[in-house]
């Protein structure tokens, strides 16, 4: 993983910080994987704007990966790693031996030519191996982590994510979650060990405007710069702005608790997330 610095000869080109894309070994998607997307540009069946600065973007076809691991026991050979449009982290095009082909996502370190499986036994705790909470030492860096058991990955997906195995005491495991969050997961959950590659992510600076209209991203408007019609932080002489931090429907902002008090999965959590 590294980043590149563009010599400036153009002002777009002055401030940006583009990746490397050293890890990738391919520029073709496997097209049995691949599906179309369809974009809603912010609008929804009766084609009113119900989200706001989204719209245009470069066209994507969709990559299917593989978040549940499902197929237990049978080793895979990693063919390539490849830039994804649609997510952070690089993905992996895996071979399985009875020929197979899955996208899954690409942890830190993973190289072209080595095996990988999936089991819902005790395999070697290895880069890129997912198994069950219960059988992975504990301290091990684990990514991709499943809330329910069968559900497929929901956490530590994104681009330099990682969880840490801090103990299992009965039934539950103990895990530290990217924001810092402690939290017990059942230990029946599967997790792939390592970190997602494509660490250096956030180091990447746009540089220009248009390279977030690439993203499909629209133009910004502050609230402070609207009228109080428009929002809640509108209005105001001059060059007077703000108010109290709030949302576009009056909603507080910075501190205030939107989590609902009695939510069920409460009790799982051990440490909330610092601030």
């Amino acid at each position: 993983m590294s980043v590149r610095k563009l010599k400036p000869i153009t002002p777009g080109q002055r401030f940006r910080v583009v990746n490397g894309f050293d890890a990738i070994t391919t520029d073709k998607p496997e097209k049995s994987l691949l599906a179309p997307l369809k974009k809603s540009g912010g609008r929804n069946s009766q084609g009113k704007m119900t989200m706001r600065y989204k719209g245009g973007g470069h066209k994507r076809r969709y990559r299917i990966v593989d978040f549940k691991r499902d197929k237990h026991g049978v080793p895979a050979t990693v063919a390539s790693i490849e830039y994804d449009p649609n997510r952070t982290a690089f993905i992996a095009l895996l071979n399985y031996q009875d020929g197979e082909k899955r996208y899954v996502i690409a942890q830190n370190g993973l190289q072209v030519g080595q095996n990988i499986v999936s089991s819902n036994e005790a395999v070697a705790p290895e880069i890129g191996n997912a198994m069950p909470l219960a059988n992975i030492p504990l301290g091990t860096i684990v990514s991709c982590i499943e809330l329910r058991a069968g559900q497929g990955a929901v956490m530590a997906r994104s681009a330099g994510a990682f969880a840490q195995l801090l103990a299992r005491e009965g039934k539950y495991a103990t895990v530290k979650l990217p924001s810092g969050e402690i939290r017990r997961i059942l230990s029946v959950c599967l997790a792939t060990i390592g970190a997602v590659s494509n660490s250096d992510h956030q180091l990447q600076i746009s540089g220009k405007a248009g390279r977030k209209r690439w993203l499909g991203i629209r133009p910004r408007t502050r609230p402070v710069a609207m009228n109080p019609i428009d929002h809640p932080m509108g209005g105001g002489e001059g060059r007077a702005s703000g108010g109290h931090p709030r949302s576009r429907k009056g909603l507080p902002a910075k501190g205030f608790k939107t989590r609902t008090r009695t939510k069920a999965s409460n009790k799982y959590i051990v440490e909330r997330r610092k601030k």
